[in-house]
Protein backbone atom coordinates (compact mmCIF):
# COMPACT_ATOMS: atom_id res chain seq x y z
CA UNK A 1 0.00 0.00 0.00
CA UNK A 2 1.58 3.85 -0.73
CA UNK A 3 2.32 5.80 2.31
CA UNK A 4 -0.25 8.16 1.49
CA UNK A 5 -3.05 5.53 1.12
CA UNK A 6 -2.19 4.29 4.52
CA UNK A 7 -1.12 7.54 5.85
CA UNK A 8 -5.22 8.43 5.30
CA UNK A 9 -6.25 4.86 6.36
CA UNK A 10 -4.00 5.40 9.34
CA UNK A 11 -5.75 9.12 10.22
CA UNK A 12 -9.28 7.56 9.79
CA UNK A 13 -8.48 4.97 12.58
CA UNK A 14 -6.65 7.59 15.24
CA UNK A 15 -8.38 9.56 18.26
CA UNK A 16 -6.27 11.42 20.55
CA UNK A 17 -8.21 13.13 23.48
CA UNK A 18 -7.89 14.19 27.12
CA UNK A 19 -10.41 14.31 29.77
CA UNK A 20 -10.73 18.15 31.95
CA UNK A 21 -12.50 17.95 34.84
CA UNK A 22 -13.17 19.63 38.75
CA UNK A 23 -11.39 16.98 41.34
CA UNK A 24 -13.93 14.30 41.90
CA UNK A 25 -15.88 14.83 39.13
CA UNK A 26 -14.97 11.23 38.57
CA UNK A 27 -12.44 11.24 35.71
CA UNK A 28 -9.97 8.72 37.00
CA UNK A 29 -13.13 6.60 37.36
CA UNK A 30 -14.65 7.24 33.38
CA UNK A 31 -11.24 6.63 32.35
CA UNK A 32 -11.32 3.17 33.62
CA UNK A 33 -14.61 2.32 32.19
CA UNK A 34 -13.53 3.36 28.87
CA UNK A 35 -10.93 0.92 28.92
CA UNK A 36 -13.19 -1.73 30.31
CA UNK A 37 -15.53 -1.05 26.81
CA UNK A 38 -12.51 -0.71 24.70
CA UNK A 39 -11.31 -4.06 25.88
CA UNK A 40 -8.38 -2.72 27.12
CA UNK A 41 -8.69 -4.19 30.78
CA UNK A 42 -11.29 -7.00 31.76
CA UNK A 43 -12.08 -5.93 35.23
CA UNK A 44 -12.02 -2.31 36.51
CA UNK A 45 -10.36 -1.23 39.67
CA UNK A 46 -12.44 1.61 40.99
CA UNK A 47 -10.52 4.10 43.04
CA UNK A 48 -12.71 3.46 45.96
CA UNK A 49 -11.43 -0.51 45.98
CA UNK A 50 -9.38 0.16 48.64
CA UNK A 51 -10.05 -3.03 50.80
CA UNK A 52 -9.76 -4.74 47.82
CA UNK A 53 -6.60 -3.83 46.79
CA UNK A 54 -7.51 -3.03 43.28
CA UNK A 55 -6.59 0.49 41.83
CA UNK A 56 -7.18 2.47 39.00
CA UNK A 57 -4.87 1.61 35.99
CA UNK A 58 -4.81 5.30 35.14
CA UNK A 59 -3.43 5.72 38.63
CA UNK A 60 0.25 3.70 38.58
CA UNK A 61 2.34 6.09 40.64
CA UNK A 62 2.46 4.54 44.96
CA UNK A 63 1.49 8.06 45.65
CA UNK A 64 -1.43 8.16 43.37
CA UNK A 65 -2.61 4.76 44.85
CA UNK A 66 -2.22 6.16 47.87
CA UNK A 67 -4.09 8.99 48.05
CA UNK A 68 -6.33 7.99 45.83
CA UNK A 69 -5.81 10.59 43.66
CA UNK A 70 -4.07 11.30 40.47
CA UNK A 71 -0.73 13.35 40.50
CA UNK A 72 0.30 12.65 36.75
CA UNK A 73 -0.94 12.51 33.74
CA UNK A 74 -0.97 9.46 32.00
CA UNK A 75 -1.25 7.59 28.42
CA UNK A 76 -3.89 4.89 27.66
CA UNK A 77 -4.04 3.20 24.61
CA UNK A 78 -6.47 1.04 22.79
CA UNK A 79 -8.32 -0.29 19.96
CA UNK A 80 -12.39 0.06 19.47
CA UNK A 81 -14.50 -1.15 17.06
CA UNK A 82 -11.93 -0.26 14.28
CA UNK A 83 -10.48 2.79 16.22
CA UNK A 84 -6.91 3.47 17.61
CA UNK A 85 -8.03 5.36 20.87
CA UNK A 86 -5.00 7.66 22.57
CA UNK A 87 -6.48 8.46 25.56
CA UNK A 88 -4.77 11.03 27.43
CA UNK A 89 -5.50 11.22 31.54
CA UNK A 90 -4.67 14.44 32.88
CA UNK A 91 -4.27 15.55 36.66
CA UNK A 92 -7.09 17.24 38.71
CA UNK A 93 -6.06 18.82 40.75
CA UNK A 94 -4.87 22.57 40.10
CA UNK A 95 -1.48 22.13 41.81
CA UNK A 96 -0.33 20.05 38.39
CA UNK A 97 -1.78 22.66 36.22
CA UNK A 98 1.25 22.79 33.90
CA UNK A 99 1.39 18.81 33.52
CA UNK A 100 -2.38 19.47 32.17
CA UNK A 101 -2.24 22.19 30.00
CA UNK A 102 0.83 20.36 28.27
CA UNK A 103 -0.94 16.83 27.80
CA UNK A 104 -4.51 19.14 26.27
CA UNK A 105 -1.68 20.88 24.01
CA UNK A 106 -1.19 17.11 22.39
CA UNK A 107 -5.09 16.29 22.27
CA UNK A 108 -6.73 16.56 19.07
CA UNK A 109 -10.37 16.59 21.54
CA UNK A 110 -11.24 17.15 24.87
CA UNK A 111 -13.83 15.42 27.21
CA UNK A 112 -15.23 17.56 29.91
CA UNK A 113 -16.73 15.94 32.73
CA UNK A 114 -19.33 17.38 34.92
CA UNK A 115 -20.85 15.91 38.60
CA UNK A 116 -24.73 15.97 37.83
CA UNK A 117 -25.35 17.78 41.44
CA UNK A 118 -22.27 20.83 40.78
CA UNK A 119 -22.46 21.70 37.05
CA UNK A 120 -19.40 23.95 36.05
CA UNK A 121 -16.92 23.81 38.76
CA UNK A 122 -13.77 26.71 39.03
CA UNK A 123 -11.25 24.14 37.91
CA UNK A 124 -13.59 22.92 34.95
CA UNK A 125 -14.07 26.57 33.73
CA UNK A 126 -10.35 27.39 33.70
CA UNK A 127 -9.39 24.27 31.46
CA UNK A 128 -12.44 25.14 29.60
CA UNK A 129 -11.25 28.14 28.95
CA UNK A 130 -7.49 26.48 27.88
CA UNK A 131 -9.62 24.23 24.94
CA UNK A 132 -11.80 27.20 24.18
CA UNK A 133 -8.69 29.71 23.86
CA UNK A 134 -6.80 26.88 21.29
CA UNK A 135 -10.53 25.56 19.58
CA UNK A 136 -10.69 22.56 20.65
CA UNK A 137 -13.99 20.40 20.22
CA UNK A 138 -15.39 20.00 23.37
CA UNK A 139 -17.74 16.90 24.60
CA UNK A 140 -19.79 16.45 27.59
CA UNK A 141 -20.22 13.90 29.89
CA UNK A 142 -22.44 14.78 32.84
CA UNK A 143 -21.51 11.96 35.35
CA UNK A 144 -23.03 10.57 39.12
CA UNK A 145 -26.51 10.93 37.63
CA UNK A 146 -26.85 7.67 39.20
CA UNK A 147 -27.16 9.68 42.44
CA UNK A 148 -30.03 12.89 42.49
CA UNK A 149 -28.94 16.51 40.81
CA UNK A 150 -29.50 18.74 39.00
CA UNK A 151 -32.28 18.73 36.62
CA UNK A 152 -31.19 18.02 33.41
CA UNK A 153 -32.33 20.76 31.71
CA UNK A 154 -31.24 23.44 34.37
CA UNK A 155 -27.34 21.59 33.91
CA UNK A 156 -27.64 22.47 29.94
CA UNK A 157 -28.78 25.72 30.71
CA UNK A 158 -25.97 26.48 33.53
CA UNK A 159 -23.17 25.21 30.76
CA UNK A 160 -24.38 26.91 28.19
CA UNK A 161 -24.60 30.43 30.43
CA UNK A 162 -21.53 29.74 32.17
CA UNK A 163 -19.31 28.59 29.62
CA UNK A 164 -20.54 30.40 26.14
CA UNK A 165 -20.97 27.42 24.39
CA UNK A 166 -23.85 25.89 22.97
CA UNK A 167 -25.07 22.17 23.66
CA UNK A 168 -27.11 19.29 21.95
CA UNK A 169 -27.78 16.79 24.20
CA UNK A 170 -27.33 13.43 22.54
CA UNK A 171 -27.92 10.75 25.23
CA UNK A 172 -30.65 11.71 27.84
CA UNK A 173 -30.46 10.27 31.37
CA UNK A 174 -33.96 8.34 32.15
CA UNK A 175 -34.92 7.67 35.75
CA UNK A 176 -37.51 5.44 37.06
CA UNK A 177 -39.13 6.09 40.63
CA UNK A 178 -36.56 8.74 40.74
CA UNK A 179 -33.23 6.11 40.16
CA UNK A 180 -31.59 6.37 37.03
CA UNK A 181 -32.69 3.56 34.51
CA UNK A 182 -30.81 4.48 31.43
CA UNK A 183 -30.60 6.81 28.60
CA UNK A 184 -32.13 7.71 25.72
CA UNK A 185 -29.97 8.36 22.36
CA UNK A 186 -31.64 10.85 20.53
CA UNK A 187 -29.53 10.89 17.43
CA UNK A 188 -30.41 7.07 16.85
CA UNK A 189 -33.97 7.42 18.84
CA UNK A 190 -33.01 4.29 20.90
CA UNK A 191 -33.69 3.86 24.58
CA UNK A 192 -30.92 2.32 26.39
CA UNK A 193 -32.20 0.38 29.39
CA UNK A 194 -29.28 -0.74 31.74
CA UNK A 195 -29.11 -3.51 34.58
CA UNK A 196 -27.28 -2.68 37.79
CA UNK A 197 -25.30 -5.79 38.35
CA UNK A 198 -23.82 -6.83 41.88
CA UNK A 199 -19.91 -6.01 40.92
CA UNK A 200 -20.22 -2.45 41.53
CA UNK A 201 -19.20 -1.50 38.36
CA UNK A 202 -16.40 -3.59 37.82
CA UNK A 203 -17.57 -5.44 34.57
CA UNK A 204 -20.16 -4.05 31.42
CA UNK A 205 -23.08 -3.65 32.50
CA UNK A 206 -25.64 -5.96 30.76
CA UNK A 207 -28.56 -3.80 28.63
CA UNK A 208 -31.77 -3.60 26.71
CA UNK A 209 -32.49 -1.30 23.72
CA UNK A 210 -35.70 -0.77 22.29
CA UNK A 211 -37.30 2.15 20.68
CA UNK A 212 -39.64 4.94 22.15
CA UNK A 213 -43.06 3.64 21.14
CA UNK A 214 -41.85 -0.20 21.51
CA UNK A 215 -44.29 -1.63 24.28
CA UNK A 216 -42.19 -3.63 25.91
CA UNK A 217 -39.83 -0.92 26.63
CA UNK A 218 -42.84 1.40 27.66
CA UNK A 219 -43.73 -1.83 30.06
CA UNK A 220 -40.14 -1.84 31.62
CA UNK A 221 -40.15 1.54 32.44
CA UNK A 222 -43.19 2.51 33.78
CA UNK A 223 -46.18 4.36 31.90
CA UNK A 224 -45.00 7.86 34.11
CA UNK A 225 -40.95 7.70 33.49
CA UNK A 226 -42.23 6.83 29.56
CA UNK A 227 -44.46 9.91 29.55
CA UNK A 228 -41.47 12.56 31.38
CA UNK A 229 -39.37 11.29 28.92
CA UNK A 230 -41.40 11.93 25.92
CA UNK A 231 -42.22 15.38 27.21
CA UNK A 232 -38.71 16.03 27.79
CA UNK A 233 -37.54 14.63 23.96
CA UNK A 234 -40.42 16.86 22.65
CA UNK A 235 -38.89 19.59 24.52
CA UNK A 236 -34.98 19.38 23.76
CA UNK A 237 -36.71 19.20 19.61
CA UNK A 238 -38.58 22.14 19.70
CA UNK A 239 -36.30 24.49 21.88
CA UNK A 240 -32.75 22.91 21.94
CA UNK A 241 -29.81 23.75 19.32
CA UNK A 242 -30.20 21.52 16.64
CA UNK A 243 -26.76 19.30 16.26
CA UNK A 244 -24.26 20.87 13.75
CA UNK A 245 -20.92 18.47 13.27
CA UNK A 246 -19.15 21.17 11.83
CA UNK A 247 -20.06 23.31 15.26
CA UNK A 248 -18.46 20.47 17.12
CA UNK A 249 -15.49 20.42 15.09
CA UNK A 250 -15.06 24.40 15.65
CA UNK A 251 -15.07 24.61 19.38
CA UNK A 252 -18.64 26.16 19.74
CA UNK A 253 -21.17 23.64 20.05
CA UNK A 254 -20.69 20.62 22.58
CA UNK A 255 -22.45 16.99 22.15
CA UNK A 256 -23.51 16.32 25.63
CA UNK A 257 -24.05 13.45 27.45
CA UNK A 258 -25.35 11.73 30.75
CA UNK A 259 -24.63 8.75 32.67
CA UNK A 260 -22.82 7.17 35.57
CA UNK A 261 -18.83 5.83 35.32
CA UNK A 262 -19.64 3.87 38.65
CA UNK A 263 -22.60 1.47 37.32
CA UNK A 264 -21.53 2.19 33.81
CA UNK A 265 -24.81 3.30 33.13
CA UNK A 266 -24.24 5.55 29.66
CA UNK A 267 -20.73 5.00 29.34
CA UNK A 268 -20.59 2.74 25.77
CA UNK A 269 -22.90 4.97 24.07
CA UNK A 270 -20.96 7.90 25.15
CA UNK A 271 -17.86 6.12 23.93
CA UNK A 272 -19.47 5.09 20.29
CA UNK A 273 -20.51 8.09 19.27
CA UNK A 274 -17.65 9.97 20.54
CA UNK A 275 -15.64 8.04 18.56
CA UNK A 276 -17.44 8.95 15.89
CA UNK A 277 -17.67 12.72 15.62
CA UNK A 278 -14.32 13.60 17.19
CA UNK A 279 -11.99 14.68 14.76
CA UNK A 280 -8.89 12.32 13.40
CA UNK A 281 -5.49 14.21 13.95
CA UNK A 282 -5.37 18.06 13.46
CA UNK A 283 -3.03 19.91 11.91
CA UNK A 284 -0.37 21.64 14.48
CA UNK A 285 0.87 25.05 14.09
CA UNK A 286 5.25 25.09 14.28
CA UNK A 287 7.40 27.74 13.40
CA UNK A 288 6.57 27.31 9.64
CA UNK A 289 3.19 27.52 9.37
CA UNK A 290 0.41 24.27 9.57
CA UNK A 291 1.90 21.08 9.52
CA UNK A 292 -0.34 18.76 8.12
CA UNK A 293 -1.21 15.28 9.53
CA UNK A 294 -0.76 14.16 5.68
CA UNK A 295 2.31 15.45 5.59
CA UNK A 296 5.33 12.09 4.44
CA UNK A 297 7.96 13.76 6.90
CA UNK A 298 7.60 12.45 10.05
CA UNK A 299 6.97 15.26 13.05
CA UNK A 300 6.64 15.21 16.64
CA UNK A 301 7.15 16.89 19.64
CA UNK A 302 7.84 16.01 23.38
CA UNK A 303 5.14 16.98 25.38
CA UNK A 304 6.19 14.59 28.79
CA UNK A 305 9.26 12.92 30.42
CA UNK A 306 8.68 10.38 32.75
CA UNK A 307 11.05 9.08 35.12
CA UNK A 308 11.48 5.49 37.31
CA UNK A 309 8.60 4.41 35.46
CA UNK A 310 10.11 1.05 35.82
CA UNK A 311 12.13 1.43 39.37
CA UNK A 312 14.34 -1.67 38.44
CA UNK A 313 16.12 0.20 35.76
CA UNK A 314 15.27 3.79 36.35
CA UNK A 315 14.28 4.68 33.05
CA UNK A 316 13.73 7.89 31.76
CA UNK A 317 10.81 8.35 28.79
CA UNK A 318 9.88 10.77 26.41
CA UNK A 319 6.30 10.94 25.52
CA UNK A 320 6.27 12.25 21.73
CA UNK A 321 2.98 12.82 20.22
CA UNK A 322 3.20 12.21 16.64
CA UNK A 323 2.13 15.01 14.49
CA UNK A 324 2.68 13.86 10.54
CA UNK A 325 4.07 11.32 8.65
CA UNK A 326 5.26 7.55 9.62
CA UNK A 327 7.29 6.40 12.36
CA UNK A 328 9.27 3.65 12.15
CA UNK A 329 11.05 2.20 14.74
CA UNK A 330 14.98 3.04 14.72
CA UNK A 331 14.32 5.99 12.00
CA UNK A 332 17.19 8.76 12.40
CA UNK A 333 15.05 12.31 12.91
CA UNK A 334 16.57 15.62 13.70
CA UNK A 335 16.60 17.19 17.35
CA UNK A 336 15.73 20.48 16.09
CA UNK A 337 16.96 22.03 19.24
CA UNK A 338 20.43 20.70 18.91
CA UNK A 339 20.18 20.53 15.61
CA UNK A 340 21.73 16.99 15.83
CA UNK A 341 20.80 13.70 14.45
CA UNK A 342 19.90 10.71 17.04
CA UNK A 343 18.04 7.24 16.64
CA UNK A 344 14.49 6.67 17.87
CA UNK A 345 15.18 2.76 18.91
CA UNK A 346 13.04 0.74 20.93
CA UNK A 347 9.58 2.90 20.88
CA UNK A 348 7.05 1.69 23.14
CA UNK A 349 3.01 2.37 23.96
CA UNK A 350 1.51 2.40 26.79
CA UNK A 351 -1.36 1.37 29.15
CA UNK A 352 -0.39 3.96 32.30
CA UNK A 353 2.76 2.21 33.66
CA UNK A 354 2.24 -1.02 31.36
CA UNK A 355 4.37 -0.88 27.83
CA UNK A 356 4.86 -2.78 24.86
CA UNK A 357 6.78 -2.53 22.00
CA UNK A 358 5.93 -0.77 18.34
CA UNK A 359 7.46 -0.77 15.23
CA UNK A 360 5.58 1.74 13.41
CA UNK A 361 3.10 4.79 14.56
CA UNK A 362 1.11 7.53 12.74
CA UNK A 363 -0.29 10.87 13.60
CA UNK A 364 -1.94 11.21 16.86
CA UNK A 365 -0.25 7.84 18.11
CA UNK A 366 1.72 8.29 21.30
CA UNK A 367 4.86 6.58 21.43
CA UNK A 368 7.40 6.48 24.56
CA UNK A 369 11.09 7.13 23.55
CA UNK A 370 13.80 5.73 26.26
CA UNK A 371 15.96 8.87 27.09
CA UNK A 372 19.10 9.16 28.43
CA UNK A 373 18.92 12.96 29.40
CA UNK A 374 19.55 14.61 25.98
CA UNK A 375 15.15 15.45 25.53
CA UNK A 376 13.32 17.91 27.34
CA UNK A 377 9.61 19.43 27.58
CA UNK A 378 8.92 20.83 24.15
CA UNK A 379 11.64 19.24 21.90
CA UNK A 380 11.02 18.99 18.35
CA UNK A 381 12.04 16.02 16.60
CA UNK A 382 11.69 16.27 12.47
CA UNK A 383 12.77 13.99 9.55
CA UNK A 384 11.97 16.63 7.14
CA UNK A 385 12.88 20.33 7.26
CA UNK A 386 14.12 22.00 10.80
CA UNK A 387 10.74 23.23 12.62
CA UNK A 388 9.70 23.54 15.71
CA UNK A 389 5.56 23.18 17.69
CA UNK A 390 5.15 25.68 19.78
CA UNK A 391 2.42 26.49 22.68
CA UNK A 392 4.37 24.40 25.03
CA UNK A 393 3.52 25.40 28.63
CA UNK A 394 5.89 26.82 30.72
CA UNK A 395 4.45 28.15 34.12
CA UNK A 396 6.56 30.31 36.63
CA UNK A 397 7.21 29.05 39.83
CA UNK A 398 4.88 30.64 43.10
CA UNK A 399 5.81 28.23 45.81
CA UNK A 400 9.53 27.62 47.34
CA UNK A 401 10.80 25.11 49.65
CA UNK A 402 14.20 24.40 50.98
CA UNK A 403 14.84 20.56 50.51
CA UNK A 404 16.78 19.79 53.62
CA UNK A 405 18.82 16.33 53.37
CA UNK A 406 18.35 13.96 56.70
CA UNK A 407 20.66 11.77 55.28
CA UNK A 408 23.83 13.59 54.67
CA UNK A 409 25.29 10.08 52.95
CA UNK A 410 22.92 10.07 50.17
CA UNK A 411 23.19 14.04 48.89
CA UNK A 412 24.53 12.24 45.64
CA UNK A 413 21.02 10.83 45.14
CA UNK A 414 19.04 13.68 46.23
CA UNK A 415 20.72 15.41 43.73
CA UNK A 416 20.34 12.73 40.84
CA UNK A 417 16.68 13.22 41.95
CA UNK A 418 16.54 16.84 41.77
CA UNK A 419 17.66 17.19 38.42
CA UNK A 420 15.26 14.21 36.53
CA UNK A 421 12.66 15.49 38.30
CA UNK A 422 13.50 18.62 37.48
CA UNK A 423 13.42 17.25 33.59
CA UNK A 424 10.21 15.79 34.15
CA UNK A 425 8.77 19.26 35.01
CA UNK A 426 7.04 18.12 37.67
CA UNK A 427 9.07 21.28 39.32
CA UNK A 428 11.79 23.75 38.93
CA UNK A 429 15.02 23.34 41.07
CA UNK A 430 17.26 26.14 42.22
CA UNK A 431 20.54 26.99 44.29
CA UNK A 432 20.98 29.78 46.58
CA UNK A 433 24.68 30.35 47.67
CA UNK A 434 25.53 29.27 51.29
CA UNK A 435 29.14 28.53 53.64
CA UNK A 436 28.29 24.84 53.19
CA UNK A 437 28.22 24.82 48.97
CA UNK A 438 24.97 25.11 46.74
CA UNK A 439 21.58 24.77 48.54
CA UNK A 440 18.80 23.20 46.91
CA UNK A 441 15.48 25.95 46.37
CA UNK A 442 12.65 23.74 44.78
CA UNK A 443 9.82 26.22 42.60
CA UNK A 444 6.56 24.48 41.82
CA UNK A 445 3.21 25.98 40.83
CA UNK A 446 0.79 24.03 43.61
CA UNK A 447 1.91 23.09 47.26
CA UNK A 448 0.77 19.26 46.55
CA UNK A 449 4.02 18.83 44.46
CA UNK A 450 5.89 19.38 47.50
CA UNK A 451 5.15 16.57 49.05
CA UNK A 452 5.01 14.60 45.46
CA UNK A 453 8.93 15.59 45.20
CA UNK A 454 9.64 14.65 48.99
CA UNK A 455 7.61 10.76 48.07
CA UNK A 456 9.27 10.30 45.09
CA UNK A 457 12.60 11.46 46.41
CA UNK A 458 12.82 9.06 49.10
CA UNK A 459 10.97 6.27 47.20
CA UNK A 460 12.49 6.81 43.94
CA UNK A 461 16.00 7.68 44.47
CA UNK A 462 16.16 6.61 48.52
CA UNK A 463 16.97 10.05 49.22
CA UNK A 464 15.19 11.07 52.33
CA UNK A 465 14.48 14.92 52.96
CA UNK A 466 12.43 17.24 53.75
CA UNK A 467 11.07 20.19 52.56
CA UNK A 468 11.05 23.48 54.44
CA UNK A 469 8.10 26.49 52.86
CA UNK A 470 9.76 29.77 51.93
CA UNK A 471 8.10 33.07 52.47
CA UNK A 472 9.05 34.08 49.00
CA UNK A 473 6.88 33.95 46.05
CA UNK A 474 7.27 36.56 43.12
CA UNK A 475 10.60 34.78 41.03
CA UNK A 476 12.02 37.27 38.20
CA UNK A 477 15.34 36.00 35.84
CA UNK A 478 17.18 38.95 36.34
CA UNK A 479 20.23 40.31 33.80
CA UNK A 480 22.47 43.40 33.34
CA UNK A 481 25.06 44.74 35.51
CA UNK A 482 26.49 42.35 38.25
CA UNK A 483 27.11 45.49 40.83
CA UNK A 484 23.18 45.95 40.07
CA UNK A 485 22.35 42.62 40.70
CA UNK A 486 24.56 42.22 43.38
CA UNK A 487 23.07 45.49 45.37
CA UNK A 488 19.23 44.38 43.96
CA UNK A 489 19.98 40.92 45.90
CA UNK A 490 21.28 42.48 48.87
CA UNK A 491 18.18 44.49 49.89
CA UNK A 492 15.24 43.02 52.11
CA UNK A 493 12.79 41.56 51.03
CA UNK A 494 14.93 39.37 48.26
CA UNK A 495 16.94 36.21 47.75
CA UNK A 496 19.15 35.77 44.59
CA UNK A 497 18.76 31.89 43.16
CA UNK A 498 20.59 30.31 40.29
CA UNK A 499 18.89 28.05 38.07
CA UNK A 500 20.39 24.43 36.57
CA UNK A 501 21.87 26.66 33.83
CA UNK A 502 23.78 29.49 35.75
CA UNK A 503 21.13 32.21 34.96
CA UNK A 504 20.32 34.41 38.41
CA UNK A 505 16.60 35.14 39.56
CA UNK A 506 15.96 37.40 42.56
CA UNK A 507 12.74 35.81 44.82
CA UNK A 508 11.00 38.39 45.87
CA UNK A 509 8.76 38.31 49.18
CA UNK A 510 6.12 41.00 48.59
CA UNK A 511 4.26 41.40 45.26
CA UNK A 512 4.89 45.69 46.24
CA UNK A 513 8.38 45.04 46.42
CA UNK A 514 8.42 43.44 43.41
CA UNK A 515 6.22 46.35 41.40
CA UNK A 516 8.88 48.64 42.50
CA UNK A 517 11.97 46.83 41.44
CA UNK A 518 10.30 47.03 38.19
CA UNK A 519 9.82 50.14 38.18
CA UNK A 520 13.24 52.14 39.20
CA UNK A 521 15.96 49.28 38.30
CA UNK A 522 16.41 51.06 35.20
CA UNK A 523 19.79 48.90 34.31
CA UNK A 524 18.37 45.47 34.23
CA UNK A 525 16.10 43.52 32.47
CA UNK A 526 13.53 41.37 34.36
CA UNK A 527 11.79 38.27 33.14
CA UNK A 528 9.21 35.54 34.30
CA UNK A 529 10.72 32.60 32.31
CA UNK A 530 14.31 31.72 32.27
CA UNK A 531 16.58 32.89 29.21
Amino acid sequence: MPITTELEAALQQRRTFAIISHPDAGKTTLTEKLLLYGGAIHLAGSVKARRARRHATSDWMALEQERGISVTSSVMQFEYEGYKVNLLDTPGHEDFSEDTYRTLVAADSAVMLLDNRKGVEERTRQLFDVCKRRRTPIFTFVNKCDRAGEDPLRLVSDVEAELGIACHPVTWPIHRHDVLAGVYHRRQRQIHLFDRGSDHGASQASVEVGSLDDPRIRALLGPAAHDALQHDIALLDAAGHPFDHDAVLSGTLTPMFFGSALTNFGVEPFLREFLELAPPPLAREASTGLVEPTQDAFTGFVFKIQANMDPKHRDRVAFVRVCSGRFDAGMQVTHVRTGKSIRLSAPQQFLARDRSAVAEAWPGDVIGVVDKGTLRIGDTLSAGEALEFRDIPRFPPEHFARVVTTDPMRRKQLDAGLRQLTEEGAAQVFYAESEAGPTPIVGAVGLLQFDVMQFRLQHDYGASCRMERMSYRYPRWVSGPAAAIERLANERGRLRLYDAKGNPLILFEEEWVLRWALEHERDLVFSESAP
